[in-house]
């Protein structure tokens, strides 16, 4: 283990006091001697588990995708939790998250939804990881694997993403390379399955229909030729919009972690859907002071005060995964408060403007990301005002920062 008063490699589970209201929170057992930390609500997890196994019924299976560290929540006891819960699968982007859960005591299924290297081949087989098979030059790398046992395959098709997969003129060929025998001696079909290019937008349905046909006419080759196998298509958006294509199982990232995967899909279901946001970041004020109007803060002197202000120091930035792009722009929460950073974000530090903060001071604890009273910052916030994505904010969250499971 690696502790100090910053980060620790591991993850702890504990349940946090709440706040009386209009105070600051109180530092506790679990947070003391730390600068920053992100807590995850194990209740909310819960509940967006249970929207998704409501809109997919009980004959089809919930792969939760933990791929990029669980998308910045920390793969391991994300899993613990998930597995728990009821999930029938996993889905990572590497055979290295694979093995990593496997090594830890995972049971489950496990399909890698990234390219697989030939040379890990046999380590997949060895430990039971299902892989993906994409490309011609990947199903001849299969004769080449020595394993005593079968590789369990997923094959990936494309049907419009235009990324990984077998496109639509190749059946034929592929059918017919599963059927032979130099694929049984060392592979089982296990899966069929593909990726939606636009799922995500509810106003253009179209584009995922016609995906959803070509890939049945995949399956249909496949079935017409003797095999059953899981398939595959949703993801979250999918799941969400396309009942459709629900097939045998379905792929729920981002919505396990309570965000919507667009803001179309908000917009357009959020009557119907309700999900929960399950993580919060916080850090604590190092450093405060009062500077007078006029003065220069931060590198290159970008922002100057139009005020006497007091201003503290909080020990993030852009290496814990608070982007640079928030420089002067962005807002955190202190004591139920709103307050602008300001001037550039560094790497390690940034400075926050608490002059309206009454009885502000070191050690309070400050809201990067979720609520303080009837405040809240959201993942879209802050992605919005770094022009990304927040799936982009969620997985660069520094995998180091301790994350408590409440």
């Amino acid at each position: 283990m690696i502790h100090d008063s910053h980060f620790v490699v591991y993850t702890n589970v504990s349940f946090m006091k709440k706040p009386a209201n209009g105070q600051n929170k109180p530092k506790n057992i679990e947070t003391s001697g730390l600068r920053t930390w992100i807590e995850v609500d194990r209740a909310a997890i819960a509940e967006n588990y249970k929207t998704f196994r409501s809109l997919i019924g009980p004959r089809v299976k919930l792969m939760a995708v933990v791929k990029s560290n669980a998308y910045g929540h920390d793969m391991w006891t994300f899993t613990n939790e998930i597995q728990r819960l009821g999930a029938d699968w996993l889905g990572v982007d590497s055979i290295v998250e694979a093995l990593t859960l496997r090594n830890r005591g995972t049971t489950i299924p496990i399909l890698v939804l990234g390219h697989v290297l030939p040379e890990r081949l046999h380590e997949a087989a060895a430990r039971d990881v299902s892989i993906p098979i994409s490309n011609k030059e990947h199903l001849k790398a299969l004769a080449q694997v020595k394993t005593s046992k079968p590789l369990k395959v997923h094959i990936k098709v494309d049907t419009g993403m235009h990324r990984q997969g077998f496109l639509l003129s190749e059946i034929p060929n592929v059918v017919s390379f599963v059927q032979s025998k130099q694929f049984k001696d060392i592979a089982v079909l296990e899966g069929l399955f593909t990726h939606f290019a636009s799922a995500k937008n509810p106003a253009f349905p179209q584009y995922t229909k016609n995906q959803i046909a070509e890939f049945s006419q995949w399956k249909k080759a496949f079935e017409d030729a003797g095999f059953s196998f899981i398939s595959h298509a949703a993801a979250t958006a999918g799941t969400m919009l396309f009942p459709e294509s629900h097939f045998d199982m379905a792929r729920i990232g981002i919505g396990l972690y309570g965000l919507w995967p667009s803001i179309e899909a908000r917009a357009f279901l959020k009557d119907s859907i309700t999900l929960r946001p399950i993580l919060s970041w916080k850090t604590v004020i190092t450093e405060i002071k009062a500077v007078p109007k006029g003065a220069k803060i931060g590198y290159d002197s970008t922002e100057t005060l139009v005020r006497d202000s007091l201003i503290a120091v909080c020990p993030v930035g852009y290496w814990h995964g608070y982007s640079r792009k928030l420089s002067s722009i962005a807002r955190v929460l202190v004591r139920e408060n709103y307050c602008r950073v300001l001037g550039r974000v560094s790497m390690d530090m940034i400075v926050i403007d608490v002059t309206d903060v009454a009885g502000a001071k070191m050690g309070d604890e400050v809201v990067l990301i979720g609520k303080s009273g009837k405040g809240e910052i959201a993942f879209a916030d802050m992605a919005s005002l770094d022009d990304t994505s927040y799936y982009e904010t969620a997985t660069r969250l520094n995998p180091l920062m301790k994350r408590i499971y409440r």
